[in-house]
């Protein structure tokens, strides 16, 4: 599985595809994984770890915790392993899916392009945002609002205050757009006091 053949992409896919079919998903979907190789293929940066990455990336994703990228990487790559995978490849697409939590810039150029990909939602349309708004509200809905709003204020303003959202050339051009969108949600999330 060091190279990503079609057999291997359809083996990825079988396995990760029940996880991503979860019914308290409403962002952290197919459609997700999709758009996000998608957006890495359009742009000529998708490699197979990279491709492994992405799908593996959302793997376990429980609102509830905190640790949903490391629980993945455990998971996706445990798989991969017993798939034969060699473990050279193994400790890159755990490393790559690991950045996926955003909380230090990316370490590398592909760590870089998976984030970027991984983000690429905030500079897509503005259906696309919104409906990506509305979803990850949706599975949060645990979250009473007071705390919700305080929250995602919080990690929207953190992007807003990188001096770049997009650290490579090939998804630069979406940062007006985001950045657009950002203060958007952010204004949206001030003003509605009550849900």
């Amino acid at each position: 599985m060091e190279e990503l053949t079609q057999a291997g992409a359809e083996a990825v896919r079988r396995f990760c595809e029940p996880f991503y079919r979860e019914p308290h998903r409403a962002y952290h979907t197919l459609r997700h994984v999709e758009a996000t190789l998608e957006a890495l293929r359009i742009r000529g940066a998708l490699s197979p770890a990279l491709a492994m990455a992405v799908w593996g990336h959302d793997l376990i994703n429980d609102p509830h915790r905190h640790d949903n990228e490391e629980q993945s990487a455990e998971q996706f790559g445990d798989w991969l392993e017993s798939q034969g995978a060699g473990a050279v490849l193994v400790a890159e697409v755990r490393r790559l899916m690991l950045e996926t939590r955003h909380t230090d810039p990316p370490t590398d150029r592909t760590a870089a392009l998976l984030v970027d990909a991984d983000l690429s939602v905030f500079g897509a349309d503005d259906e696309t945002f919104w409906t990506y708004e509305q979803a990850i509200r949706q599975e949060y809905s645990f979250v009473p609002w007071p705390q919700y709003r305080e929250g995602r204020m919080a990690l929207l303003d953190g992007f807003l205050e990188r001096e770049r959202i997009y650290t490579t050339p090939e998804f630069a051009g979406l940062e007006a757009g985001a950045r657009v969108h950002l203060r958007a949600a952010l204004e949206q999330l001030e003003t509605r006091y009550a849900e």
